[in-house]
């Protein structure tokens, strides 16, 4: 899952993509790498980001939707927590809706994706928007996953959503301390084994945690960092990867899997 920001203010390429031009030709590169879905975000979630307005956020990404729905066969995810803005962008040709709140913050998404019969990715984050990268530590963060995961899938199957369209983001770097990051790679296959209808999706790509251990390299200097965490992770099981870097992470997962599958 190729990332594609149209935001002025993401943590790792805010401002690159911003503009038609500049996104289109990043999705056209995405896809040539090799990326299987391209997943479009109009407001950054990075900390301290601020909210905007759903009509702003469907003026950033319902334009790059269509164009690139009308030109490539690759399908697109919206990444929103807004009902409306997943309406307007699976009108545009969005194939998933992808919540980093787990239809907590507007259950409406999950009405959305019950009418259209689009995938959806929920993931474990807590708090609200303004609080949830300064959330205090659980004790158990697997434990809290798992939980988390069982209340998403309730209200998903409340509203009509298929066991099939599921899939399940162990939410990196929302509300997890370094080590709590960490672990969740290290143990994913318990959460695999736990949730083994719903493909489990992993976004390591430059986090944080990443430039902690790198010694504090910046964003754009942490790919090899996040090719091994998303090695491990495919390793343990993860079956979709969101990443910023596509061509070095598919010739990652390929060697990965292929080991896995000889193991």
């Amino acid at each position: 899952m190729g990332i594609l920001n149209v935001t002025p203010d993401s943590f790792s390429d805010g401002g690159k993509f911003s503009t038609f031009d500049p996104a289109l030709k990043r999705f056209e590169e995405m896809v040539a790498e090799g990326a299987d879905i391209i997943d479009i975000g109009g407001e950054s979630t990075r900390p301290g980001s601020e909210r905007i307005s759903p009509s702003d956020e469907i003026a950033r990404i319902v334009p790059i939707i269509e164009a690139a729905c009308r030109r490539f066969d690759t399908p697109v995810s919206i990444d929103t927590t807004k009902s409306s803005v997943a309406k307007a962008a699976v009108e545009a040709g969005a194939e998933i809706i992808n919540d980093i709140s787990g239809l907590r913050w507007d259950s409406e998404i999950a009405r959305v994706a019950a009418e259209n019969g689009t995938g959806v990715v929920l993931m474990h984050s807590r708090g609200s928007f303004e609080t949830m990268h300064s959330q205090p530590p659980v004790e158990d963060i697997i434990v809290e996953v798992s939980n988390d995961f069982r209340r998403s899938l309730a209200a998903a199957h409340g509203a009509g959503i298929a066991e099939e369209q599921i899939a399940l983001d162990i939410g990196i770097g929302f509300g997890k301390t370094f080590e709590q990051n960490l672990e969740l790679i290290a143990k994913l296959d318990k959460l695999v084994d736990e949730f083994p209808e719903h493909p489990m999706v992993v976004g390591v790509s430059r986090k944080s945690f990443i430039g902690k251990l790198l010694d504090d390299e910046p964003p754009d200097q942490r790919l090899s960092g996040s090719l091994a965490g998303v090695a491990i992770a495919v390793w343990n099981g993860a079956k979709i990867v969101r990443v910023h870097d596509v061509k070095e992470t598919v010739e990652a997962v390929k060697v990965a899997a292929g080991g896995k599958r000889q193991s």
